[in-house]
């Protein structure tokens, strides 16, 4: 299994949040794609961040970061937006979502 920190654009503090989440491989990351990762991300109680969330897209599209623009950055943040409010109403308490950030709770099963 290789390292998050081989794929282009992501790094070694990025590599530890996924472990947060519980994806802990390049390929694991690469087999749920942008959008199933970052729900896990967000449901593991760490931050949303659009630019976070793009560099990722970026990232799985062996793409630089900073290559999203017009159109496609606007279409992002609309599928940034909806995962956002999609794990906003998942259930998780805040209290919840701050325990699972300190690993007190085990990160949610992602579908």
């Amino acid at each position: 299994m290789s390292a998050i920190s081989t794929i282009r654009n992501l790094g070694p503090a990025t590599e530890a949040q996924f472990a947060k989440a519980g994806i802990t491989s390049a390929e694991e990351l690469r087999a749920l794609g942008p959008d199933a990762a970052y729900r896990a991300w967000l449901l593991s109680g760490l931050p949303a961040h659009f630019i976070g969330y793009y560099v990722l897209v970026m990232a799985l599209q062996d793409r630089p970061w900073n290559d999203c623009k017009g159109e496609e950055k606007k279409a992002l943040r609309a599928r940034f937006d909806a995962l956002k409010a999609e794990c906003n109403a998942s259930g998780r308490s805040a209290l919840e979502t701050a325990l699972n950030y300190f690993g007190v709770l085990a990160p949610p099963k992602r579908p």
